[in-house]
């Protein structure tokens, strides 16, 4: 059995069989919302910007919501191996007591927890970063309109009610609640089309770097909204994995290259309302250029409690349990890294490939 299934796109399929694939032809990596279900990809994350993807030597669009966002900033530090390796055991070791007589933390408490964690992490990394010769990062965030431009408890509860209402009915609808804001490092534009839905593009700076990977990673509700970040539009900015929870873009329209996708799962779904909504996960012709790396759902399911780790598990496990599962699920994910290395080697089989 296959712990990794390669899927791909029409257009990408046929340029594997073609050509093969190597660092060159990839122009577009996206990073997925999902919380710990990222963690599994750890390993893969450590071969593609620690040795892989450096041999292109050409600009590299890394396009990152939540955790997403936090694995393509890890992407741009100085040696993402070991940073990667950081991310994941700060991330699994994470543990926020709650406040006395509550049975988990506030939203208060545990944004100020996250607030330090990222400070922590990327330290004086961020000018590097930000500077980074071949990769452009991107980090998503969803800022309020209309009555989510204020993040107070009352309002968010109202806002979120209609724009999961109105998601139901069309995605347009997040439009009217929400907008995808682009935080874009300095250099060549993010080469993708965005007209789908209200779009604001900001340079990613200093002043803005931490409050836009905080925002993007604020779940409503367990987190506190980000508000007025510098450079941005006035409002409040939650998980960027609202609007764009897996980057359902129009990649085909890019003139040239590649996407290449790290993802927990085959499925792209647009939006994080949209995960129910089985009828939004198909494929689209939007995605012809994408080659997508996700674990085999069998192989998953061998995984401790048969599922790749995620947020129930706070609640589900105590401390100690949590840790443990989630450190050896990471442990465990390497076979994908050796597998894709596998492929690679022996030189693209196109008769691995899978559709999309």
């Amino acid at each position: 059995m296959k712990a990794l299934h390669i899927h791909v796109g029409e257009r990408a399929r046929r340029h594997i069989e073609a050509h093969g694939l190597s660092p060159q032809d990839v122009r577009l990596v996206p990073a997925a919302a999902g919380g710990p279900k990222g963690l599994i990809l750890n390993h893969l994350d450590q071969h593609l910007f620690g040795q892989w993807l450096p041999q292109g030597g050409h600009t590299v669009h890394l396009v990152g919501a939540s955790i997403g966002a936090w694995r393509m900033a890890t992407a741009a530090m100085a040696d993402p191996v070991q940073a990667f390796k950081d991310l994941a055991y700060g991330y699994i070791q994470q543990n926020i007591e709650p406040e006395v007589g509550r049975k988990m933390p506030s939203a208060q408490r545990i944004t100020a927890g996250f607030t330090d964690t990222l400070k922590s992490f990327f330290g004086d990394s961020v000018e590097g970063m930000l500077q980074h010769p071949r990769y452009q990062l991107h980090i998503l965030t969803s800022r309020g309109r209309q009555v989510l431009r204020r993040g107070s408890p009352a309002r968010t509860a109202l806002g979120f009610t209609g724009l999961a209402l109105g998601n139901a009915l069309t995605r347009k609808a997040v439009g009217l609640f929400l907008e995808r804001t682009v935080f874009s490092t300095r250099g060549e534009a993010l080469p993708v089309p965005l007209s789908d839905l209200p779009t604001g593009r900001v340079e990613l700076d200093r002043a803005n770097f931490m409050p836009a990977m905080l925002a993007s990673c604020s779940i409503p509700f367990m987190l506190e909204a980000v508000n007025d970040i510098p450079g941005a539009l006035h409002g409040s900015h939650w998980d960027g994995g609202i609007v764009d929870y897996h980057f359902h873009w129009h990649y085909s329209a890019m003139d040239k290259g590649l996407v290449l996708y790290p993802h927990f799962q085959r499925q792209v779904v647009p939006g994080w309302l949209d995960k129910a909504l089985k009828w939004r996960h198909r494929a689209s012709p939007w995605l012809d250029n994408m080659v997508l790396l996700a674990p085999n759902p069998q192989w998953v399911a061998t995984l401790p409690g048969g599922k790749l780790p995620d947020r129930n598990d706070f609640k589900r496990l105590n401390y100690a349990q949590r840790v443990q599962v989630w450190t050896d699920a990471v442990a465990r994910s390497a076979v994908l890294a050796d597998e894709w290395q596998a492929w690679l080697q022996q030189g693209c089989p196109a008769d691995q490939l899978k559709p999309l």
